[in-house]
């Protein structure tokens, strides 16, 4: 502890210390980035069936680099409980609360993901390798351990080892974003076989069928369990993929923090508080539900037969116009509301905020890229079946409505919090002559302004709520009580002011919470419909025929994802815009 302490003053590393600080940082990147695309290579090629590759290579490597986490962690955890003494700096902004709370949401159901995946090893263990036993297993355990990890140490202003630290945490980075991609990849090749069987249905017989299938090849032994094991474990996935990159994006804070000179203020507590906000979050619980019924209907209609194929895509892209119709006028309120406002920005130096925004802008570029592939499909198609022309009005919306919730969104969490509440509890002070108390001075805030000096001649004074004496001879009470009496009009005109301009800021506020609340709620909305199979990029057929079927669906796999995670960051954001509001 003391040489830590020494090593913490002296601002250089237990470790490396021959290395300057950012010669570290570049390091330990570029040991993540190598780390990611020797697994991103091992899964493309298990995902093309490379010879001499199988599943059992990909989760192997992906099993040593949860290990070497593991290890990572417990050190750490073994360490801060022996220096738990020390005054550890701490980053206010990363970590919160919320934030822990939604994480530990996604890793719940995917432990649930994880004993569907023991079970369904059981059932089919004749014919699997091992390691699809094994890599369950240990996934569970790192999903508890990390969760631990992320509650109490995400906050963290490391300053010690911070070379080690530096390759242990982008270690960790990095084998979340490895295990993203396996679950994104998992996750599509289902979607895409359903895909290709329902191709069929909507008459496009002219793209060749062919299932990519990894099924095991023997019988189960339960027929029953193994049923609700292979369809329940597709849809946990969405949560395990949100889960992955959460958890991935907290440590990347805390990597971009080792080492950080951190400004020592008080943080400001924003909690959540429905007071205020029926009109948003009604409106929102409304297009959540309308949403969840018409994924539900989508999901029976589509495949059915061609008829019901096409009426399910057409009840789909105008429910999605009119709710990203609302989304865009609620974002233009918000936008206006902030220019008629005049409130500096805060530009300080914070790793948690800089991620966020460029998450924000990032995570659209997917969903961009597969909307103007739709409107160029729109645009060049020889033929135009008539659920393909709502397909032009949802692309464009879908560009503009990201377009504006991220100028809102970022500009939101850059505006500096009120300093203090308008609706400050009123402090008077007792003013006291020879021993009794005459008459109550103007409220603080007309003191704190000035008034009060001028209007009794007097300059209070002001010592955190004790009461403030003056000896005053006759005269100068009777002065005092004059003054008082005229002062009274004034005191009036200023508190109707006063509450005039407190009334319009508290109604701004209030449409700006409600606008915060609807667009959660929307945004939430919109990433059930991809998470859960709903996906008009692949059921309408148009783009395959236009841009190819394989070229399309290549675009769509690595666009997707980042178009679900942006719908959740998105939602996210919007919470903190709301508690911040």
């Amino acid at each position: 502890p003391a040489a830590w302490e020494m090593e913490k003053a002296a601002g250089c590393p237990a470790l490396g210390g021959s290395y300057p600080q950012k010669n570290a940082e570049i390091l330990s990147s570029q040991y993540g980035i190598n780390l990611f695309l020797a697994g991103l290579l091992l899964t493309f090629a298990w995902a093309v069936h490379a010879v001499g590759i199988s599943k059992s290579h990909l989760l192997s490597y992906l099993i040593t680099l949860m290990l070497i986490q593991l290890l990572w962690m417990l050190w750490y955890l073994c360490r801060s409980c022996t220096q738990r003494r020390l005054i550890q700096d701490k980053d206010t902004h990363a970590g919160a609360r919320w934030l822990k709370c939604g994480i530990t949401l996604f890793a719940v159901i995917t432990l649930i993901l994880d004993s569907f995946k023991i079970g369904y090893y059981i059932d089919f263990s004749n014919c699997l390798s091992p390691t699809e036993g094994i890599f369950p297993v240990t996934h569970a355990v790192h999903t508890i351990l990390q969760v631990y990890f992320l509650w109490c140490h995400a906050k963290d202003v490391i300053q010690s080892f911070k070379t080690l630290e530096r390759f242990g945490v982008i270690h960790s980075v990095f084998t979340n974003l490895l295990l993203w991609t396996n679950g994104v990849l998992t996750e599509s090749k289902h979607q895409l076989n359903e895909h290709k069987e329902r191709l069929i249905t909507l008459g496009f017989g002219n793209i060749t069928i062919v299932l990519d299938d990894h099924a095991p090849q023997c019988n189960c032994t339960t027929t029953t369990l193994c049923s609700i094991f292979s369809q329940g474990i597709y849809y946990l996935y969405p949560f395990n993929i949100e889960y992955h990159i959460l958890a991935s994006t907290m440590l990347y804070v805390l990597w971009k923090n080792i080492g950080r000179k951190v400004e020592h203020h008080q943080q400001i507590k924003t909690p959540f508080k429905f007071h205020g906000i029926t009109v948003g979050m009604i409106s929102g619980l409304i297009v959540l539900i309308s949403t969840i019924a018409i994924v539900v209907v989508y999901l029976i209609q589509i495949g059915g037969s061609k008829i019901k194929s096409e009426l399910a895509l057409t009840m789909f892209y105008l429910h999605a116009i009119f709710v990203l119709a609302l989304m865009c006028t609620a974002g233009i309120v918000a936008l206006l509301i902030y220019r008629l406002e005049d409130r500096s920005l805060d530009n300080s130096k914070n790793p948690a905020r800089k991620l966020d925004a460029e998450l924000l802008v990032g995570t659209a570029a997917g969903s961009w890229l597969l909307s103007w592939g739709s409107i160029l499909a729109i645009i060049c198609a020889q033929g135009h079946p008539k659920y393909t022309w709502y397909n032009l009005p949802y692309s464009v919306l879908v560009i503009i409505e990201k377009y504006i919730q991220n100028l809102f969104i970022i500009e939101s969490i850059h505006r500096e919090q009120e300093k203090a509440n308008d609706d400050i509890k009123t402090l008077r002070i007792v003013t006291i002559s020879r021993g009794s108390a005459l008459s109550l001075t103007p409220l603080y805030k007309e003191i704190y302004n000035g008034r009060a000096a001028r209007d009794s001649g007097d300059v209070p004074c002001l010592i955190k709520g004790s009461i403030c004496g003056t000896e005053n001879d006759g005269a100068g009470v009777a002065k005092e009580e004059t003054s008082q009496d005229n002062s009274l009009v004034m005191h009036s005109a200023s508190d109707i002011s006063f509450d005039s301009r407190n009334s319009v800021t508290n109604n701004k506020r209030r449409i700006l919470k409600n606008i915060a609340v609807f667009l959660f709620l929307c945004n939430l909305s919109l990433w059930i419909p991809p998470a859960f199979g709903c996906r008009p990029e692949y059921d309408n057929g148009l783009e395959e025929i236009v841009f190819g079927f394989e070229p399309w669906i290549i675009v769509v796999n690595l666009a997707m994802p980042f178009s679900i995670f942006y719908r959740m960051h998105s939602a996210a954001s919007l919470f903190e815009v709301n508690c911040k509001t």
